[in-house]
């Protein structure tokens, strides 16, 4: 199965039976599923049972889900996160084995990193906020082991920072700048 998630916090389900074969121009996903054109993919994942995920809101809201809870038995989906008028859902990211911490950066170029079990584990709703924001509001999130350090792309290569002290902080707060070389993007 293909798990599907919109900016709307809906995730959609697609067997891979139902794809498209490798012949012809192929067919848009958005006809597969009940997916609007007012609204975006997110991420594309594949179903691995028992499996986690962190969804999370543009207003810096967010919770985890297991990957059993979010298959869709419809068309048009299933909403999962919570998400009010202006605020659309801006990630997904699988919990990677042994993972204990969670790095999230804003569009104000600052970072914060916290214990990944801050942050309750629901089936639906908005969730708990990650981060604060004066003005704008969340880019990305990243969940990793901090025994092996954090690591980001820039450009081609990869950047590894295994000094995090400094953006280290309790779930909710503004945080600190990201460190120098960190991907204007606001990506990791």
């Amino acid at each position: 199965k293909v798990l599907i998630f919109g900016t709307n916090g809906r995730f959609y389900t697609i067997g891979c039976d139902k794809l498209p074969g490798g012949r012809g121009q192929g067919e848009p996903v958005r006809l597969l599923v009940g997916l609007g054109n007012d609204h975006e993919i997110v991420d594309l994942l594949i179903y691995k049972p028992k499996q986690k995920l962190l969804v999370v809101a543009s207003d810096g809201r967010g919770f985890v889900v297991s990957e059993d809870e979010v298959i869709a038995q419809t068309r048009s989906g299933k909403q999962v996160l919570n998400v009010p008028n202006a605020i659309k859902a801006c990630a997904c990211s699988a919990l990677p084995e042994n993972s204990d911490f969670v790095a999230v950066i804003g569009d104000n170029h600052k970072m914060l990193i916290f214990p990944l079990r801050e942050i309750s584990e629901m089936s639906r709703g908005r969730g708990v906020k990650l981060q604060s924001y004066k003005d704008g509001g969340l880019s990305d999130v990243k969940v990793f082991n901090i025994s092996d350090g954090l690591v980001w792309k820039t450009g081609q290569r990869s950047r590894r920072e295994t000094n995090l002290r400094d953006w280290f902080g309790k779930r909710a707060q503004f945080g600190r700048l990201a460190p120098k070389g960190f991907s204007r993007l606001n990506k990791f």
